[in-house]
């Protein structure tokens, strides 16, 4: 029974009976048991005095010595059921590793490039290993004492004077030397690079703030899409008696074996008038089982009255951009007005239409109705619920804002309905990225068509829930629009729109949040933060590795909020995945092959949570002096000693943290465990 958390409230009966069965060698019996008050459980002899003549007292307090030993006993046996479970949820755990560490890679797809794989790998490796021996390196000279460091060069200089012994031997020769180096090579680079990434992290916390300021604002004043007319209520069915348009139904799949049904089975219980409605389930599966089981469903439906079409393409080129241009080809499509789509996975409620193709009706400008994702899955695993707060925040926050004050955001590709009109005029569903949704979305904006998000109408659909999907998902959602990026921004310079729009869809939609974003989350967070470990001339302030990312985590996570306590995995994986996006961007921005290549780089960075000393360059008149040869030395490098141990502590131990906890992100990642079930 669940705790009772109203535990102001005045009870007469605590609890329910206890029933114990107790084994005896010579016989059976069976005990009731009832919960202790609280006057008898804490304090037994103010419940009844055994010298106060109540006959009931010897018994009572029999009776609360014979319950209080069962229910440690109880107690007892829970506690070690707990034991138990964490038993097997460590040797889950331990599975999962053995099976993962077998497998000895983390993709199994053989399409990809084995020269970049292989030269990927050996990128990593070298990484790791010069890493290694970093931190070898300096871990020696640890404890030869030479266990200080700071960025204030007058300190360290005053420290080398006041050092009793001196440089002595080869090591400390050639650590000098490597200081010397970091000083005056490694660190001016590195610091610039460093200020560069966090002006870029400013200037997108800020858009950020922005966006959730603007959906506070439409939040404040209750600001909604309405129809035209503003006098029709799209939650009731009257509110669309007299408009019904012509409507096509798509759904692209490809072996989606596992939820076809679903998909077609919800589509076909759309409530439209079925002589206005025609369904078309684009099979591009090369599976003939499959392909049978699809057909066999559409059968089925269309004895049982839907209209509703199966077509398979013979040539499968240019994936599911190429699948909807072949289906929009179709002669029957010039009868239809309007087209929606839906992926394999989402099950649209019966009312969909109802509440969305309305707002078409005396709005000739409007091109678009976007209808917002919700997740069946969200809690089936920690990976899931990562994602449910990314996907919370980009419809509650970026598609709304953008909907209502700009009339433009980027297609998310199902669960929205186009007019054809709009598709045609902006030159069809092209081939040339792997964002055909988004690019369709760019040139019907550029030809003057508005979008509608509607925040309120949702369409269910299923969460990746393994890693490796997930991994090749946003490796195609963040490549694809540097390739859009580079073949469309001659058509946004060229386009009669506003200035303000082309400034919001070159820097705003394209640079900062495609971008930026996982430049300087990857440089900043995977590169930068570990190598100032070894390079502590190179420094950067809490509030950019604490305060700032923490704080838009906790914005990101508010469209969410029953995930507020996985803000900290948030945070952590968002800079796991970093390394994925950076990748991802890289190669879409400059035409790279290996689509789907990743592979996860172990940087846990410097564990060693003092920095050590580094040293200016000597002077040739100057020599090393002995602690004894002028007096007040000692009392003088004590000092320095304390000041610069503040100054170690004050700005390296979140730093330490955060790599430490990172790298066990990294590794939990590379383990493939993100998605599993344990326990």
């Amino acid at each position: 029974m669940a705790p009772s958390f109203e535990w102001w409230a005045k009870e007469t009966h605590r609890g329910t009976p206890v029933v114990v069965k107790m084994e005896n060698p010579n016989n059976w019996s069976m005990v009731e048991l009832e919960s202790l008050s609280d006057d008898e459980f804490l304090a037994p002899e103010l419940a009844g005095n055994a010298n106060s003549g109540n006959p009931k007292s010897k018994s009572r307090r029999n009776k609360n010595a014979k319950q209080l030993t069962w229910v440690l006993l109880l107690k007892a046996h829970k506690a070690a059921g707990c034991l138990t479970s964490i038993a097997s949820a460590l040797f889950s755990l331990s599975s999962a590793v053995s099976r993962r560490v077998a497998a000895g890679k983390t993709d199994s797809d053989e399409s990809e490039s084995s020269v970049v794989k292989t030269r990927f790998y050996t990128c990593i490796k070298v990484l790791l290993w010069l890493s290694v021996l970093l931190l070898g390196f300096e871990i020696v000279a640890y404890y030869k004492g030479w266990n200080f460091g700071s960025p204030d060069l007058e300190l360290e200089y005053l420290y080398k004077l006041t050092r009793p012994s001196g440089l002595k031997d080869a090591f400390d020769l050639i650590y000098s030397n490597w200081v010397s180096i970091r000083v005056d090579y490694l660190a001016p680079p590195l610091q610039f690079l460093a200020n560069s990434c966090i002006i870029l992290f400013l200037i997108q916390s800020l858009d950020r703030l922005a966006l959730c300021l603007g959906c506070f604002w439409i939040k404040f004043k209750k600001i909604k899409p309405v129809l035209k007319q503003g006098s029709e209520d799209l939650e009731a069915g009257d509110g669309t008696s007299g408009y019904f348009p012509m409507v096509l139904v798509q759904i692209p799949m490809c072996n989606e074996k596992e939820v076809y049904q679903q998909s077609i089975g919800a589509v076909c219980n759309l409530d439209w008038p079925k002589s206005k409605l025609l369904i078309q389930v684009l099979d591009d599966s090369d599976d003939p089982t499959t392909q049978m089981l699809i057909q066999d469903e559409v059968h089925k439906w269309q004895q049982e009255g839907a209209n509703i079409l199966y077509r398979h393409r013979v040539i499968r080129e240019g994936y599911k951009a190429g699948n909807l241009k072949s289906a929009m080809n179709c002669s029957y499509v010039k009868d239809y007005e309007f087209v929606a789509i839906f992926d394999a996975d989402f099950q649209p409620t019966a009312d969909f239409l109802k509440k969305t193709v309305p707002h078409f009706k005396d709005n000739e400008e409007l091109g678009l109705v976007q209808t917002r994702w919700s997740f069946v899955n969200k809690d089936e695993n920690l990976l899931t619920r990562l994602q449910n707060i990314n996907l919370a925040f980009h419809f509650e926050v970026e598609q709304q804002v953008n909907g209502s004050l700009l009339n433009f955001f980027g297609f998310n590709g199902t669960a929205g309905v186009w007019r054809i009109k709009a598709l045609e005029e902006s030159g069809g569903w092209l081939e040339r990225t792997t964002v055909e949704d988004m690019d369709i979305a760019v040139r019907a904006h550029l030809h003057g068509w508005k979008f509608i998000f509607l925040n309120d109408v949702e369409c269910q659909c299923e969460l990746p829930e393994s890693y490796e999907a997930y991994r090749k998902q946003q490796h195609r959602w963040h490549s694809g629009p540097m390739q859009l990026f580079r073949l469309c921004l001659p058509a946004i310079i060229r386009s009669k729109i506003s200035l303000w729009k082309k400034f919001n869809m070159i820097f705003l939609f394209f640079l900062l949040r495609k971008l930026i974003l996982p430049f300087y989350s990857f440089t900043l967070f995977c590169v930068i933060l570990p190598m100032t470990m070894f390079v502590p001339e190179a420094t950067l302030p809490s509030w950019v590795v604490c305060y700032i990312p923490a704080t838009m985590s906790f914005l990101n996570i508010l469209p969410a909020p029953k995930s507020i306590p996985f803000i900290v995995p948030y945070l952590l994986f968002e800079n796991t995945m970093s390394v994925t996006k950076f990748n991802a961007m890289i190669s879409g921005l400059f035409q790279l092959g290996s689509a789907y290549e990743w592979v996860v780089t172990k940087k846990s960075g410097r564990s060693s949570e003092g920095d050590l000393i580094s040293l200016i360059e000597k002077e040739p008149e100057q020599k090393p002096l002995r602690g004894n040869s002028l007096p007040g030395l000692d009392e003088m490098r004590e000092e320095i000693e304390k000041e610069m141990k503040e100054q170690i502590g004050s700005k390296k131990g979140i730093h330490f943290y955060f790599l430490l906890f990172q790298g066990v992100s990294f590794l939990l990642v590379g383990l493939d465990l993100i998605g599993e079930q344990v326990g």
